[in-house]
């Protein structure tokens, strides 16, 4: 694994994706008559509809390019061919002291959500549970102090 390899699901993919076409179809369309709107307004260097429109170009092509390179790079990870070990992909079931059991699955970082459950194989939870197996203890450094979690079920 390299360090600049970005692991998407088949699901974070799609999303990506379809965000993607949105960009680069409709909002880029607006965009693009937004601006010839603000143009047609006169003096451009006191126009603050440009400038303001300018800027919110720069970022939607900002998010494009970004989107663009996240998916020519994507490794697209599906449920892991073994159910022996946690790896990116693995949905697993922890026991965590105090709070009862959590189910979390290991993905890349661009798709990362703990509120939603998906944890990234970078975070100090991600690092702590891959190739761990049932029954093991997985400790996460996390700015709180170390965490133990026990590996309930690997699915």
């Amino acid at each position: 694994m390299g360090n600049d390899d970005v692991f998407l699901t088949p699901e974070g993919a799609a999303k990506l994706n379809k965000e993607l076409e949105i960009l680069s179809g409709p909002r880029r369309r607006e965009m693009a008559e937004r601006l010839r709107n603000a143009i047609q307004q006169g003096d451009l260097s006191e126009n603050a509809d440009y400038i303001s429109a300018k800027e919110d170009q720069a970022f939607l092509e900002g998010r494009i390019l970004e989107l663009e390179q996240t998916l020519r790079r994507a490794i697209i990870i599906d449920e892991p061919a073994s159910r022996d070990s946690i790896a990116i992909g693995s949905t697993v079931v922890v026991s965590l002291p105090g709070e009862g059991t959590q189910t979390y699955r290991v993905v890349g970082a661009k798709e990362a959500d703990p509120r939603q459950g998906l944890i990234s194989h970078k975070s100090p939870y991600g690092q702590a549970l891959l190739g761990k197996r049932v029954g093991e203890i997985a400790v996460a450094d996390t700015p709180n102090g170390a965490i133990e979690l026990k590996v309930v079920e690997i699915r």
